[in-house]
């Protein structure tokens, strides 16, 4: 059965994951990967552009899982070694998230949407991921 995910990221860090053709999550855990399954498809969410950086809150990559094996990866352009998955990223269009909250059953409270994006890594219904895809310009 496909499933679907939301992580939290900073935009250097899920464009360099998508760069490297992997999926990482939760600052570079292994034990989150193993939820996954091959075809299952993922939204990375950037709430700054770096640690430091500007205000982004938007969806910036899209993967869906490719490899059943999880290992240390390099990134591109940093000393970082996360654990990752193989994924293939998809071209997007980067997506704000406010002109969509009312329309995604994760967040709870428009007002309050950032309490949804407290966690890492968490998983979304089929509807939310569909919705969000189509807004990021992919058929998926």
């Amino acid at each position: 059965m496909q499933r679907y995910w939301i992580a939290v990221a900073h935009r250097k860090q899920a464009l360099a994951a998508a760069s490297a053709g992997v999926v990482a999550v939760s600052h570079g855990k292994e034990a989150p990967l193993r939820k996954l399954s091959t075809g299952d498809g993922g939204i990375y969410y950037a709430p700054k552009s770096d640690f430091e950086g500007e205000t982004v809150q938007a969806f910036v990559a899209l993967a869906r899982v490719t490899g059943a094996d999880t290992s240390e990866r390099t990134m591109p352009g940093s000393p970082f070694r996360p654990f990752g998955r193989d994924a293939e990223s998809q071209k997007i269009i980067e997506t704000p998230l406010r002109p969509m909250l009312e329309d995604l059953g994760f967040v709870r409270s428009p007002r309050h949407r950032g309490m949804a994006f407290l966690r890492p890594f968490f998983e979304i219904e089929n509807a939310d991921y569909q919705h969000s895809t189509a807004a990021m310009g992919d058929k998926a």
